[in-house]
């Protein structure tokens, strides 16, 4: 197949581009760098796929993969760009895409939600006109398990109701559901959006927990644990997201009416840690105490997210395979080689 993977240089995108590739997919990647976190973490997933620097900054031309050749092309652009992005999907004719690039975090939408709209909502608008008006076969695209926002029910179903978002970023998750759901029914478009949990691994993201008490704890520098620790989440290994999202992009489902060409599903471990037995195990890995700063619950915050995949894995079989144990062992095993550290 020829895959579009949007936000191919971020957490996700990188490790979905690269089974994509292990696999024998041809392979367009898209990113705008942006700064949000140091883009050279960015630049670096990139040259793992085979686009150095210099390439990935030129925006005149598509870049080649030197590891993969014309089975991986990547192009620097803004899903705001409407213009590009229209010439590239006229040029390149998808059979699928997988749209990964958004404004991520929770806490910065409540500092700057400006940009969550023209990222997360502009730019998925594009997104869904290009694939409408060039005949892409299927939508695979990232949601979230902020949607759940007040919801108290646990374990999150995606059949539970979602109209309680507490922060910007969930909001504009919530309604590229909505925007999705409107494709489908009026152009017969087939959308799939997977409500991610709280993911983690090798090559992540900064601003994220796993690296921020790795960080905290390896350079004996205070780790704030909000709500005292009381916190559970679903944390997600990489690799399981990514087969998730192979699966779901790769595997052709017999749709059998309108109302299936639109789908939302939960992609989580189906396990909810206690963060505080999160923090033991990296500090097990690290052969290091944390000195933890105990603080109240920030806002847009939730306490405990749990998810039910249970339509995944009877629709795809889809089956998280690593413990929390294998990935926090295989996530410091990175960031030490990484930095240094």
């Amino acid at each position: 197949m020829k895959i579009l993977v949007t936000g191919a240089a971020g957490f996700i995108g990188y490790h979905v581009s690269e089974l994509l590739l292990q696999n024998g997919h041809d392979v367009v990647g898209i990113d705008n760098i942006n700064d949000y976190y140091n883009p050279q973490l960015k630049y670096d997933r990139l040259a793992e796929l085979g686009i150095d620097q210099h390439a990935a900054d030129d925006l005149k031309s598509v870049a080649i993969s030197s590891k993969h050749g014309a089975k991986f092309k990547f192009l620097k652009i803004s899903l705001e760009d409407t213009k590009t992005l229209n010439k590239l999907f006229a040029e390149q004719r998808f059979e699928a895409v997988c749209n990964l690039a958004a404004q991520v975090g929770v806490r910065y939408s409540l500092k700057n939600p400006g940009a969550y709209v023209s990222s997360n909502m502009v730019g998925f608008m594009n997104i869904l006109e290009c694939c409408k008006n060039n005949s892409v076969e299927h939508l695979v695209y990232a949601s979230s398990s902020s949607v759940y926002g007040l919801n108290e029910k646990i374990p999150f179903n995606v059949n539970d109701n979602v109209d309680q978002p507490i922060s910007i970023y969930a909001a504009s998750k919530k309604s590229n559901e909505l925007m999705a759901h409107t494709y489908s029914h009026l152009y017969g478009l087939q959308t799939t959006g997977l409500r991610f949990f709280t993911v983690y691994g090798p090559w992540g993201r900064p601003d994220m927990a796993m690296f921020l008490f790795t960080e905290a704890i390896a350079t004996g520098k205070p780790l704030k644990v909000f709500n005292h620790g009381q916190m559970k989440r679903d944390f997600t290994y990489v690799q399981d997201i990514a087969q998730g999202i192979y699966k779901v992009l790769t595997e052709t489902k017999d749709l059998g009416s309108s109302r299936s060409l639109y789908k939302v599903y939960n992609i989580g471990n189906t396990k909810s840690v206690n963060l505080l037995d999160f923090i033991e195990e990296i500090e097990k890995n690290l052969n290091q105490e944390a000195v933890k700063e105990m603080l109240p619950m920030q806002p847009g915050d939730v306490e405990n997210t749990w998810a039910d995949v249970s339509e995944l894995i009877k629709d795809y079989k889809y089956q998280p395979s690593v413990s929390v144990k294998e990935g926090v062992k295989s996530f410091v095993k990175w960031y030490q080689i990484y930095y240094g550290k």
